[in-house]
C-alpha cells in the first residue's frame, strides 16, 4: 500500500504570494520601525553613555572677529580681534584652524607666529585645545582710503574654523554609572512602590468604575443619551483643563471641597489633599480612575449589549437574582474585553506623565518612574539617566506583557 506524504517544497504560487505579501507589509514594517524601534534603539545607546544635557551638541569652535581701535580716518592704527574658545568643558578639540579674508584698505602689518597670510587670505592653526581652552588672536593693522570708501568691516566676511572632537554620543565610550545611579539607594524601590501602586489601583479602579456605569446605561430609559455622553465627559476634557480644575476644587485655602468638609464638620481645618503623604498619592490615583474610567466604560458596555438577551430570559425563568445573572452570564462573557483592557490601560497608567506632574509635579511622594525620567534628564540636566529610567520601564512593561499573555489570558483566547 503506497503511502502518500505531503511535498515539502514550495511552489512557485506560494512563492509569488509570500513576496507579494511582504511587498504589503513593507510600508507597515518600515513605519514601525521608524516610529518604534529607532526611537527605543537609541534610549537603549544612550543610557550606555555617559551623557548630560549639555553633551547633546557636539563640541566645537566658537569664533567672534572684531576690529579694535580708531578706523575713522587713513592712517589709523587698529586691531582685528578674534577669540576664539572650545564650546566643550569636557571633551578637547585637535587640529583647530580658523581662516579668514581680509577686507580691501586694511594693511596688516604683521600677523601671529601661527598664521600665515597670502595676499589677503588669513590662515591660523592653533593645534590642539584642552577642554574650556580660549584664545584671543589680534592681527595689527593700518586703515587706508579703500576700507573708508566701500565701509566693510571684518566681522562682515565670516571666519571658518575646523577641528575635530569626539562626541559622546557617537564614540566608543560605554559605562553603566547611569543603571548603578538608579539602582543604588532605597530611592528606587520608592518611586517603583510608588509606581507600581498608582498603576495598579488606577488600573483596578478604572475597569470597576466602567463596569459599574456599564450596567447602569445597559438598560434603556429616558436621557440615557445625556447620561452617557457626560460619562465621557473625563476622558475627552483636556487634560491641562481637568488638572487645575482639581487643584482648584481641593485647594487648601479657597477649594471649594475643603470649605464643604469644615463646614460640615468633618475636620476641624482644612486638608492639603495633593501636598501631604500619602493623601497625594491617593488623589493622583482617583483622578486616574476618574479621568479614564469612560473608556472601560464604552468597551464594556458595547460588549454588553452584543451578549444574547434569551440566556438572561432563561435565568430569570429558572429564578436567578439579577446578581447571579451577572455573575455567572455576564462575568464569563465580559472576561475577554476585562483582560485586553487591564492590559491595555495597566501600560498606559504605567507610562502616565502628564496627570502627575500637573497635579503634584512629583512631589508629596507622587514621584514615578515617568517623572523620574523627566527629572534625570532635564532637571538634572543627566541624559544617560533618564534613558536608563526608560529602559528600566521598557524593561518592567514588558515582563508584565510576556507574563499577563502567557499565563493570565490563555482562556480568553489572546
Amino acid at each position: 500500500m503506497l503511502q502518500m506524504t505531503p511535498p515539502t517544497e514550495t511552489g512557485p504560487l506560494a512563492k509569488r504570494e509570500a513576496r507579494l505579501a511582504w511587498g504589503l507589509l513593507l510600508p507597515t514594517i518600515t513605519a514601525v520601525a521608524l516610529v518604534v524601534v529607532l526611537p527605543l534603539l537609541a534610549i537603549f545607546w544612550i543610557s550606555f553613555k555617559p551623557v548630560e544635557l549639555g553633551d547633546l551638541r557636539a563640541p566645537e569652535v566658537v569664533l567672534r572677529e572684531d576690529i579694535r581701535g580708531d578706523t575713522d580716518a587713513v592712517g589709523d592704527e587698529a586691531n582685528i580681534r578674534y577669540r576664539l574658545r572650545n564650546s566643550s568643558r569636557d571633551q578637547p578639540i585637535t587640529g583647530v584652524t580658523f581662516s579668514d579674508t581680509i577686507p580691501e584698505g586694511l594693511s596688516v602689518r604683521e600677523v601671529d607666529p601661527r598664521c600665515t597670510l597670502n595676499e589677503r587670505a588669513l590662515r591660523c592653526d592653533l593645534g590642539d585645545w584642552e577642554p574650556g581652552t580660549r584664545e584671543t588672536i589680534l592681527i595689527p593693522v593700518i586703515i587706508e582710503q579703500a576700507y573708508l570708501d566701500t565701509g566693510l568691516r571684518p566681522q562682515d566676511s565670516a571666519a571658518s574654523t575646523t577641528g575635530k572632537a569626539s562626541n559622546v554620543l557617537t564614540n566608543s565610550t560605554f559605562t553603566f554609572e547611569n543603571f548603578a545611579r538608579i539602582f543604588n539607594g532605597d530611592e528606587f524601590f520608592e518611586v517603583l512602590w510608588v509606581t507600581l501602586f498608582y498603576t495598579v489601583f488606577g488600573t483596578i479602579g478604572a475597569l470597576l468604575v466602567g463596569l459599574f456605569a456599564a450596567l447602569l446605561l445597559n438598560k434603556s430609559f429616558k436621557g440615557q443619551g445625556i447620561l452617557r455622553g457626560l460619562y465621557l465627559f473625563p476622558y475627552v476634557a483636556p487634560v491641562i483643563a481637568v488638572a487645575f480644575a482639581w487643584l482648584i476644587l481641593f485647594d487648601p485655602f479657597s477649594g471649594s471641597a475643603n470649605a464643604l468638609l469644615v463646614q460640615m464638620g468633618v475636620t476641624p481645618e482644612a486638608i492639603n489633599f495633593f501636598g501631604e503623604r500619602p493623601l497625594a498619592l491617593i488623589m493622583v490615583t482617583i483622578f486616574e480612575i476618574w479621568r479614564y474610567f469612560p473608556l472601560s466604560f464604552l468597551f464594556i458596555l458595547a460588549r454588553m449589549q452584543s451578549i444574547d438577551s434569551d440566556m438572561y430570559e432563561a435565568a430569570d425563568m429558572d429564578g436567578a437574582s439579577p446578581f447571579q445573572q451577572f455573575w455567572y452570564l455576564s462575568v464569563p462573557q465580559l472576561l475577554g474585553i476585562l483582560s485586553v483592557l487591564f492590559l491595555l490601560r495597566f501600560i498606559w497608567t504605567f507610562n502616565k506623565f502628564d496627570d502627575i506632574f500637573l497635579l503634584t509635579g512629583g512631589n508629596a511622594g507622587t514621584r514615578t518612574l515617568t517623572v523620574n525620567v523627566y527629572e534625570q534628564a532635564f532637571a538634572v540636566s543627566n541624559i544617560g539617566a533618564g534613558a536608563a529610567v526608560a529602559v528600566v520601564i521598557f524593561g518592567c512593561l514588558l515582563t508584565f506583557s510576556i507574563f499577563f499573555l502567557k499565563y493570565i489570558s490563555q482562556e480568553e483566547g489572546l
